[in-house]
């Protein structure tokens, strides 16, 4: 393996370790060529199978990106346009502020609705983690379910970013009608298949079949790892697709190559573009403690079933996450440069966007560790311990929990807990703040020759152990 690879390597390993996530697979992609394929842990972990570069994964709400390259084909062939009402195709008769439906604001999740929530309903009771579903085995199941949804209504259609599980749901249902074919027959025929994408499937028995497929694992608040499966025809267009690392960096590579892919052609340079355009901002916004850009502009931008981040390293990239909740996948390319990186996993617990983006950074020629989320990520875990006041009179912990540093204050009869929000911090010195009784009280940590102590309101505090039970 390359030996620029050596510190992402490390990396994944101390993930995978602190997480107990039990296996990765993942590809870059330099010039539209795969130049560095790794797997890491297990497929199955009963029997002791390793992952492999070519393992079967979920991808999740990578399915989004297949969903709108068909939505753009079709187009190209004058079967549909972007700018098409919605009810053109589907029996929804819903407007919200009175205004149509296109496709494209489901295409950006600006349709107006916030997210209703049948996919973590169907998600969340088929592995068990809720006794509640919904019966949805179809776009028909689906209208039903949406019926009433006016009063669920909160903007105009175009107006903000509400990621939408259900709105590509029915953008499969319209590939169905305007194609004369399912949605994953289209997919199969006219994505998956010139490029090459032999082992990319969405039906049981096709995974099943297959002798490299990863076993699916929940993994719960006790870090212990639980075997599940796939829900096969509950989760569709908006993320249904079992692939794999060398397949999806076929996939990211015609992204690369302008719609073109070993000399097949599947979309024009236009329409790509305009799925790579950023149409509409999300919600997030940089942390200033840990992240140099401006707070107050958007973090990430959404085009097309793919997501923007203008200023990734000097650069663009464009991406998208994926979880299906027992398996999870991050896919990310720089056009500008040509590279790009797939991860999959059969697990969840840490965020592979995050891991993505620190290959491509390095890829940049950057270091990793000063992406905003390293830099937070670190620092945080150098605060955590015990601390103590004066001969050890009151006593707290400071724990990581959430992607949030939080002081635990826990006795016989007191379990408290508070958040702490960070305001500024480096190496030497952090300020966080904690709300309680409406009031905002500062929370600061600072190094000294005798090593870090805490300031919190009353109390000085000394950390006198980094483990936390």
């Amino acid at each position: 393996m390359p030996k620029k690879f050596a510190a992402l390597e490390e990396r994944i390993f101390e993930v995978m370790r602190s997480t107990n996530l039990p296996g990765l697979s993942m590809a870059v992609v330099e010039d539209s060529e795969i130049t560095y394929r790794r797997a890491f842990g297990y497929r199955d972990l009963d029997r002791g199978l390793p992952a492999t570069p070519a393992t079967l994964y979920g991808v999740g709400s990578l399915t989004k990106s297949f969903t709108c390259l068909a939505i753009m084909q079709l187009q190209e062939r004058g079967l549909l346009n972007v700018d098409d009402p919605l009810d053109r195709y589907v029996d929804l008769s819903l407007k919200p502020h009175g205004e149509t439906i296109r496709l494209w604001h489901l295409m950006t999740h600006t349709g107006g609705l916030p997210a209703l929530g049948y996919a973590e309903a169907v998600i969340r009771k088929h592995v068990g983690a809720s006794a509640t579903g919904v019966p949805i085995a179809s776009a028909d199941d689906l209208l039903v379910f949406m019926r009433g949804a006016e009063d669920w209504v909160h903007c105009r259609p175009g107006e903000r970013w509400f990621y939408l599980n259900e709105g590509y749901v029915l953008l499969g249902n319209v590939v169905e009608r305007v194609s004369g074919q399912s949605y994953c027959e289209y997919v199969r025929e006219h994505i998956l298949s010139p490029l090459g994408m032999h082992r990319s499937f969405f039906t049981r028995g096709e995974v099943e079949k297959d002798p490299d497929a990863a076993v699916p694992y929940v993994l719960d608040r006790e870090g212990r790892c639980i075997a599940s499966s796939y829900m096969y025809g509950k989760i569709s267009s908006d993320g249904g697709l079992i692939s794999n690392a060398e397949d999806m960096a076929r996939y990211v590579a015609m992204f690369l190559g302008g719609g073109e892919w070993d000399g097949v052609r599947l979309v024009t340079e236009g329409s790509l573009r305009e799925m790579m355009r950023p149409r509409v901002a999300t919600p997030s916004r940089p942390c200033p403690a840990f992240d140099p850009r401006p707070a107050d502009q958007p973090a990430s931008y959404y085009g097309y079933g793919l997501g923007i981040i203008p200023d990734f390293c000097g650069e663009t990239l464009v991406g998208h996450s994926g979880s299906v909740l027992v398996a999870t996948a991050y896919m990310g390319f720089v056009p500008a440069r040509r590279i790009g990186v797939v991860l999959l996993a059969n697990g969840a617990g840490y965020p592979l966007s995050q891991l993505g983006q620190y290959a491509l950074a390095m890829l940049l020629g950057e270091d990793p560790e000063e992406l905003p989320f390293r830099r937070a990520e670190r620092i945080l875990a150098d605060l955590e311990g015990v601390y103590e006041t004066f001969r050890g009179t009151f006593q707290v912990t400071v724990r990581r929990k959430g992607g949030l540093l939080q002081i635990e204050v826990r006795d016989k009869y007191v379990d408290q807990v508070l958040p702490l929000v960070p305001e500024e911090a480096n190496d030497h010195r952090a300020l966080f703040y904690v709300y309680a009784a409406g009031l905002r009280t500062p929370v600061e940590f600072y190094r000294t020759h005798r090593g870090v102590e805490m300031i919190y309101e009353r109390y000085k505090m000394r950390r006198v152990s980094r483990a936390v039970s």
